[in-house]
């Protein structure tokens, strides 16, 4: 099984990514968090046997001809390893933090998508840039500003979806779905792929050539005291997650329902702890994959089993070395 993990930040990124590429992690991704989600990827990229995935760069708050030239240079950077993996993100921060336009987020994404594919062929074949859509307009790509064909091919294109209708639109147009990390193995299993299957046949396509990439928070030690504090970082994080309107489905689907309401009045309210002290052993569970590295390993094969090959480990902070050369060991043997 591949499993990806987390870069934190730019400042020992090839390092930290030749460690993990010693211990057996096939790709590592980035996240659109204190850092941006491009720059470790850069550095990392001259890690072989190592693939690159954003996770999520947040589509909005950039135009497509931006994002193209940073996925088409880290695709070549790393010899044809880059993925690129966009994401939404939820109104307020699009629209309060970036000062951005969150409008149709459905219907923006497609577009943006959409408009990335109309780049990279006129980059690789050659074809005349004539996109006009809704949202985004491109019909100008003079030589002056053309990269010329990758040897290496467009990256594919991910997306991270959970709700219905993003979820199918995903299916039936990128290469990819990043499953949100604040989900369970029975909401993957009976909402998600189902959507996806839906996705995928409206656009004329099986399973086989769609990736499907499920992210599980990862809550593990190799003593006591390490698993008890990445057991506190993972319910703050689950704290965080589930005071969010579009996450409830999740929570209701196993009884909790009226936990979200709950947790976002406390987060209005900054109560952090309070929020953390909601989730209980039953929830973190159901959410988290906890215990020792062998005991996580084989919580996460059983997720993984007929959903993917492929992995994405979420943690609230890194993991040492040790641990997770256990916990990849644990899930190859």
């Amino acid at each position: 099984m591949k499993i990806w993990t987390a870069l934190f930040g730019p400042q020992d990124a090839a390092a930290r990514a030749q460690a993990l590429a010693d211990r057996a992690v096939g790709g590592v991704f980035t996240f659109e968090g204190p850092h941006d989600v491009f720059t470790p990827l850069v550095l990392a990229s001259g890690v072989r046997d190592l693939d690159l995935m954003t996770n999520v760069a947040i589509a909005f708050p950039r135009n497509p001809i931006n994002v193209a030239h940073q996925a088409w240079d880290l695709n070549l950077l790393s010899s044809g390893r880059f993925t690129l993996g966009l994401g939404t993100q939820i109104r307020p921060q699009i629209e309060k933090r970036y000062g951005a336009d969150f409008d149709r987020p459905v219907a923006r994404m497609v577009e943006f998508v959409g408009a990335l594919r109309a780049i990279f062929d006129t980059w690789q074949n050659g074809t005349r840039l004539d996109f006009d859509g809704e949202f985004y307009r491109h019909r100008l790509m003079t030589p002056t500003f053309r990269p010329g064909p990758n040897p290496y091919g467009p990256p594919p294109i991910y997306v991270g979806a959970l709700g219905p209708r993003l979820t199918h639109a995903v299916a039936s147009t990128a290469d990819g779905l990043l499953v949100m990390p604040f989900t369970s193995d029975r909401f993957v299993r009976e909402v998600v792929l189902p959507r996806v299957d839906a996705g995928l046949a409206e656009s004329g396509r099986t399973r086989a050539d769609f990736a499907v990439l499920p992210e599980v928070i990862v809550a593990t030690g190799r003593d006591d005291e390490s698993r008890a504090i990445a057991e506190d970082a993972a319910r703050r994080l689950l704290g965080f997650y589930g005071s969010t309107p579009a996450y409830r489905p999740v929570l209701e689907l196993h009884g909790w329902g009226e936990l979200q309401p709950e947790l976002n009045a406390l987060s209005k309210q900054g109560r952090w702890d309070d929020m953390a002290r909601l989730i209980d052993d039953d929830l973190l569970d159901t959410i988290a994959a906890r215990g020792t590295p062998t005991e996580v390993g084989r919580i996460l094969r059983r997720r993984a089993d007929g959903v993917s090959t492929e992995l994405g480990l979420y943690q609230p902070f890194p993991m040492d070395d040790d641990t997770m050369g256990e916990l990849v060991d644990a899930l190859d043997s």
